[in-house]
């Protein structure tokens, strides 16, 4: 019997998936908790989503991250969400239970605070927050961060009623509001999130520069090797602090992680050695 045939399966779903370092992440997890299990990459056609997962499941997978640009089309497919899920639109974190039911959650927001909060110690109550952009990794945030209590937070997205039409739809939790980027007054917010891909592109959203302050910390949800096009352009305008979204990333791992296996991993040591590496 080949010994990967007694691990348990998970893997990453999304396209494109290449880049992903979940499996390096859930591998040291793996290790750090002596959990049995393998984890892979799986590119997904982009009409090929259902039948990707139903695939896995058949050949005896257990769980599923799924990232750009499933995230809402996995909302869809879970039969049942946790409340958060259900709230953001947007699921990141698949599980089969003993009755082959689909459950699905979001683990994207909780992450983005722990990385904050924990790994940077930066308290978020009180905090004039502005998040950029209006897509699924947007709307796995809003409710953590509320949830933290800060003074105002502003959705700025291109397409203004896209940031207004989401606020909405949270409004029920705290100070929340929505608009275009010209919308934005010219002071500085103390906490910039950028939620957009344009990172990607090696792009900018089209912020005015008067948002940055000396004391603003600046935060890209988008990852690389060197500083991302968004962390450089705030500090060039005299942002005190930016941080990538590696941390995030491993967070969010954590909490998948944990709801899989009923463990909590370290997370520590794997942001140390993924930006060792």
């Amino acid at each position: 019997m080949n010994h990967a045939d007694t691990l348990d399966r998970y893997a990453v779903m999304g396209n494109p998936v290449a880049h992903s370092k979940s499996p390096q992440i859930h591998a040291q997890f793996a290790a750090q908790t002596q959990q049995p299990l393998c984890y892979d990459a799986i590119l997904v056609a982009l009409d090929d989503f259902k039948a990707a997962v139903s695939a896995f499941h058949a050949e005896g997978g257990r769980g599923l991250n799924i990232t750009v640009p499933f995230k809402q089309e996995a909302w869809g497919l879970a039969d049942m969400r946790t409340a958060r899920a259900e709230r953001a639109g947007a699921v990141n974190t698949l599980w089969w239970d003993g009755q082959n039911t689909l459950h699905g959650d979001t683990t994207d927001g909780v992450g983005l605070v722990r990385d904050l909060r924990d790994n940077h110690g930066l308290a978020l109550n009180k905090l004039r927050i502005l998040l950029v952009g209006a897509g699924g990794a947007v709307r796995g945030v809003i409710e953590p961060l509320l949830a933290e209590q800060p003074s105002e937070l502003i959705i700025a997205n291109r397409t203004a009623h896209k940031a207004v039409e989401l606020a909405a739809l949270f409004k029920d939790l705290g100070p929340i509001s929505g608009g275009g980027f010209d919308a934005l007054a010219p002071v500085p917010f103390d906490l910039i999130i950028n939620g957009t891909a344009a990172g990607l592109a090696g792009e900018v959203p089209p912020l005015p520069t008067a948002v940055v302050g000396a004391k603003t910390w600046a935060y890209d949800m988008m990852y690389a090797t060197e500083p991302t096009a968004f962390v450089r352009w705030a500090l060039e305008h005299g942002a005190d602090q930016a941080r990538d979204g590696l941390g995030m990333l491993v967070e969010q791992a954590a909490e998948a992680f944990w709801i899989w296996r009923g463990i909590r991993p370290a997370t520590g040591p794997v942001i140390a050695q993924l930006r060792k590496a």
